[in-house]
């Protein structure tokens, strides 16, 4: 896994900058009752898709948490006084403390730890509110391009945020699913010399970068036309969920 502490003062402009955070944000909002007050932005990372929740929508509290500290310290300057320093599988707030709380680009990091990151969010959320969260990010990025064919036999890990094991582990914690949306990954596209390159960083688990099996891959995007030529972006997945009144 990246760290992202050294991570946090790129991480932004590595990943679409703003116009991703504004598509991302923005289907966010169509998912957040117009009567929700409060919301928790889990693991929100630099703040970029945080504080446009909170300018959108004057009336709701928003509150951001993250644990690592270079994201937080980050976030923290986007929206003062309104990020906390926290692990999102043991979240520092009461029970039924907020009407929705949000989690983007989080599951698909864990493993083990899916299960108690959604039973958290649950039992902050008060009855009738809802969880928001992004769904089988991996396969997002897979568009039928030239680089998904080179890349298809490489060694996958189970995705820990496939959408029926989400759904699975939201009903045990009283959350029904209440509808989705999706949101275009703007300016995340693969070329071939940009995955090659985060191969060789290790950005693909299961291919270390000093495995032969990731220079195989890269030297394979090597051999693509339009090496710098960006194929089509993701288009990522949104499920909200309502707990149960």
């Amino acid at each position: 896994m990246l760290d992202y502490n050294k991570e946090a003062d790129v991480y932004d402009s590595s990943r679409g900058g703003e116009p991703r955070a504004a598509a991302a944000a923005e289907a966010v909002l169509r998912l957040i009752p117009e009567g929700a007050r409060s919301l928790l932005d889990a693991a929100c990372g630099t703040g970029i898709v945080t504080r446009r929740l909170a300018a959108a929508r004057p009336a709701l509290r928003v509150v951001g948490a993250d644990l690592t500290y270079g994201m937080a310290r980050m976030a923290a300057a986007r929206l003062p006084g309104r990020v906390v320093l926290a692990d999102s599988r043991r979240l520092p707030f009461p029970d039924a403390a907020f009407d929705a709380v949000t989690s983007i680009w989080l599951l698909h990091l864990l493993d083990d730890d899916v299960a108690p990151v959604i039973a958290e969010c649950a039992r902050v959320l008060r009855p009738g509110g809802v969880y928001i969260t992004t769904v089988d990010k991996a396969a997002s990025h897979d568009v039928g391009s030239d680089i998904d064919e080179v890349l298809a036999p490489r060694p996958r890990r189970a995705a820990p945020d496939e959408e029926a094991l989400v759904t699975a582990h939201a009903a045990a914690h009283g959350l029904r699913p209440a509808g989705s949306a999706t949101f275009t990954g703007v300016g995340q596209g693969r070329s071939p010399r940009s995955t090659a390159a985060d191969l060789r960083r290790g950005w693909f688990t299961r291919l270390p970068p000093d495995d032969p099996l990731t220079e195989h891959f890269a030297t394979s995007l090597g051999s693509l036309p339009d090496q710098n030529r960006r194929r089509a972006d993701p288009v990522f997945q949104l499920r909200v969920y309502r707990k149960r009144d």
